[in-house]
């Protein structure tokens, strides 16, 4: 039987058995609608509001200020387009940066083309913004800050609580696509004084198509989904209700199990950065240490990156390239082009994730056969053979 190595949570996480028990009931029993006056729907109200109130403790945000939504493109379109629309007399500029989500970046690049200008911040080469840059950049006609807390290609964690500052001080709303981080990392959306901050259930052991968005008190923004009065009139739509509640009891796991998982993790992910990089010619991609727990993204030169997935795929073991979202692109990452890759470099990177399933032996394993997988690659490549001989 061909041994299975998971590695890519960054794309999406199994719904643990406890998430999945407590999701049940609302497909049969529990299934009234919200909105009905009758028994069995207040009983599903209640499990939302119980919800709301478990996800708002474990980012220190109010209980109201929970908004459920489809996923973490959803809240991100929701975040900058509601707020754009909803201050487009204030002004009419948004800053964000290279490196963002597609959900972001789209997002952005729809309102450029409805009179809305956009500046995207550059990155260093470990993938972080410039906060001078980003301070010099901020006009009276900036109305939105945009920045993700975590990357999802090199996990580079940027300086949220420093950005939220200067956001604050100029009096500019601070937006972060935290879908990321949300589950690995501590979140303060009061002290990092975070304006609106998404989330997607299926990245911390959740079930997919279930997200949130954060909106702080006396936020002026404008809805996405029109209809009826759901989410207190914001967010129009029968809510996903054992959705919701499963994503509420996987955060409320996450949280309590963060400290200890994540020592497990960074000491997993560093020994597996270790072994790659005594492969020759391997260099990481990302900060060292200001990076989430489970990412390791590591270039190899002289190899295709799409074509070790699929070699790595016979093998059992499963990684990417980088975003899920961009599976199968002919361009390169535009995340590692950012940091300052070559074109051929980008597309010799892997990018290797790890999770609640991951175990010392998987990470010894996966040295093992990536670093003969590389070697035999090389083998066969003729600039390679040239460099050697």
């Amino acid at each position: 039987m061909k041994r299975e190595i998971y590695m890519d949570y960054a794309a999406t996480t199994f719904v643990k058995p406890e998430v999945l028990a407590e999701m049940n009931p609302y497909f049969t029993e529990n299934f009234g609608n919200p909105s009905s006056v009758y028994y069995i729907s207040r009983k599903t109200k209640m499990a939302i509001a119980k919800a709301r109130e478990g996800i708002s403790k474990i980012i220190n945000a109010n209980k109201d200020e929970i908004f459920f939504t489809s996923g973490g493109s959803e809240a991100d379109n929701w975040a900058i387009k509601g707020v754009a629309l909803a201050n487009k007399n204030r002004g009419r500029h948004i800053i964000t940066t290279k490196i963002e989500h597609h959900a972001v970046l789209n997002t952005c690049r729809y309102l450029e083309n409805h009179g809305f200008k956009v500046s995207y911040l550059s990155v260093d080469k470990f993938g972080k913004i410039d906060l001078q840059e980003l301070e010099n950049l901020i006009t009276k006609d900036t109305i939105l800050v945009s920045v993700m807390f975590a990357n999802n290609e090199i996990g580079t964690i940027e300086p949220i609580s420093d950005i939220g500052k200067i956001c604050r001080k100029k009096g500019v709303l601070f937006h972060t696509d935290a879908v990321q981080a949300v589950g690995n990392v501590p979140i303060d959306v009061q002290s990092m004084n975070i304006d609106l901050l998404s989330m997607a259930s299926h990245k911390f052991y959740g079930p997919k198509g279930m997200g949130a968005l954060y909106i702080k008190r006396g936020t002026k923004i404008d809805s996405l989904i029109h209809g009826g009065s759901q989410e207190r009139g914001r967010r129009a739509g029968t809510e996903n209700i054992a959705g919701i509640v499963g994503m509420s009891k996987a955060l409320e796991i996450a949280a309590s199990n963060m400290d200890e998982e994540r020592k497990r993790l960074i000491y997993l992910r560093d020994k597996l950065i270790d072994g790659l990089l005594k492969i020759p010619y391997a260099s990481l991609n990302g900060d060292r240490t200001c990076r989430l727990p489970g990412n390791v993204n590591i270039s190899f030169e002289f190899v295709d990156g799409e074509i070790m997935v699929m070699s790595l795929d016979r093998e059992g073991i499963y990684v990417s390239t980088g975003s899920a979202c961009s599976a199968g692109a002919v361009e390169p990452s535009h995340v590692l082009t950012a940091i300052g890759l070559s074109e051929k470099e980008a597309k010799s990177s892997l990018r290797l994730t790890l999770g609640a399933k991951t175990t010392e032996d998987d990470v010894d394993y996966v040295i093992k056969v990536l670093s003969r997988r590389v070697s035999d690659f090389r083998k066969s490549n003729k600039r390679w053979n040239e460099r050697s001989h």
